[in-house]
């Protein structure tokens, strides 16, 4: 654990001292896009963060390459290569389309070669693990096609939710950690070595978003853009790829270890556990791709009605339209994470129900604003007072102006912002940004 600690740890602060001098670079090669009506921030904001996060994949790799136990990842497996070539891939064209921005079909084909250049060096779905079927293998064509799938479903995946600061690398973070508990859990606890790179993945992947999260955090000095959500996305579909095509459902339910494996994680969690680290924005991108198929449009036409635009125009803050899809994710995520160990507990089905009634709560906050009672009312923000409190003076003033003599116990309802899409991190990863006049 203390190699892991150290790999995130390095990969953090590479990322975090190497996006301050990426965003000089970004403002000086010109990579800041004009403001938008419908952009949800409001001053230019330089992109191409993805830069500081590839220096930061790569001085992870570098590091775990050199200490004693992680090692022996990259000489017994050759996931480790794979997944730094498809990342220079993807990294390189999303760097070219942050500066100049290509077309939406290159960004797709480019996803595909990123994915099959990690298919040739290994970094494949050999299997799967089907509930009550069992094992299933897959034949070349059919791993590949699948593999390729799931890497361009993530990595739009993961895009589409970038559309707010530091949503994007929150959530993927949010998964990573889950997703690195449960792959750990995998390789200490069973000995199965085959989950040795999905582990290290997650762990990398951690860093990565620590370390570039507080200079994207709401007001972001900084975008990601399409260089740093395709890599995360790529990076989040290889470790799910790893640990579920490589490691042999046999080696968890066979043998003497059968009674206590299938008491402990259940046969379909390898199957499931990669789909909900990605549960949100893949719900997102499934809905995004409905609704502007049924107006008649592109399914990569940008628009405003992703998760969290909704968020905003019900009335969230954008903090805590932030913070809402944390909670989300990190429900699905370590609910699937605690069910994988315990699924026969009872408290845990209904400590997820609980919570979720909890989040539930939190969307319809900005319906049911609470009041404070009006002893208190000089201590909490003005959103929760019943009047608007006022020098004396004031008070009389406005009284002798009032039509009534009598000043208005609650405040004028506010009217939510209109919102639209983020200009750079509300782009779909394979669909075209409208050019501005300059």
């Amino acid at each position: 654990m203390r190699e892991y600690l150290l790999t995130l740890c390095v990969t953090a602060a590479v990322t975090y001292l190497l996006t301050g001098p990426v965003r000089k670079f970004a403002i000086a090669a010109g990579a800041m896009p004009e403001i938008r009506a419908r952009d949800v921030h409001r001053e230019p904001t330089p992109r191409l963060g993805g830069i500081a996060m590839f220096f930061g994949l790569c001085a992870g790799l570098l590091v775990a390459d050199h200490l004693t136990n992680l090692n022996q990842v990259f000489e017994k497996s050759n996931e480790p290569r794979a997944l730094l070539s498809g990342a220079a891939v993807i990294w390189l064209i999303g760097v070219l389309d942050d500066k100049f921005e290509i077309d939406a079909l290159i960004k797709l084909g480019a996803q595909m070669i990123a994915a099959g250049v990690m298919v040739m060096q290994g970094l494949t779905i050999l299997w799967l693990p089907i509930p009550s079927v069992g094992t299933v293998a897959l034949t070349q064509w059919q791993g590949t096609l699948l593999t390729v799938a799931l890497v361009v479903i993530t990595i739009n995946a993961v895009n589409f939710v970038d559309g707010l600061d530091g949503l994007a690398a929150g959530m993927v973070c949010i998964a990573a950690a889950a997703f690195f508990m449960y792959a750990y859990r995998i390789w200490y606890s069973y000995g199965i070595e085959a989950a040795a790179p999905a582990t290290l993945f997650a762990a990398i992947l951690m860093g990565m978003c620590v370390g570039f999260l507080p200079h994207n955090m709401h007001p972001a000095r900084i975008f990601m853009g399409d260089s740093g959500s395709m890599l995360i996305g790529l990076v989040l579909a290889a470790g799910a790829i790893s640990i579920t095509g490589q490691v042999d459902p046999d080696n968890l339910f066979g043998g003497s270890e059968r009674s206590t494996v299938h008491g402990m994680v259940p046969i379909y969690i390898p199957l499931l556990m990669p789909l909900t680290i990605i549960a949100i924005p893949a719900a997102d991108l499934i809905l995004a791709i409905v609704r502007r198929t049924w107006r008649g449009q592109s399914p990569f036409a940008a628009d405003r009605g992703h998760l969290h635009h909704r968020l905003l125009e019900v009335g969230h803050s954008h903090s805590r339209a932030v913070l809402i899809m944390y909670f989300w994710s990190a429900l699905i995520a370590f609910g699937a994470l605690a069910y994988s160990v315990n699924s026969a507990s009872m408290w845990i089905v209904l400590g997820v129900v609980f919570l979720s009634a909890v989040g539930l709560l939190l969307l319809l906050l900005p319906r049911f604003t609470p009041r404070a009672p009006r002893w208190a009312e000089s201590f909490v923000p003005p959103r929760y007072r019943r009047r608007k409190v006022l020098p004396e003076s004031a008070q009389t003033l406005a009284a002798e102006e009032s039509p009534d003599g009598v000043l208005d116990e609650e405040p004028e309802p506010r009217t939510p912002v209109a919102v639209g899409v983020s200009g750079v991190n509300g782009a779909t990863a394979v669909g075209p940004r409208s050019r501005t006049a300059r």
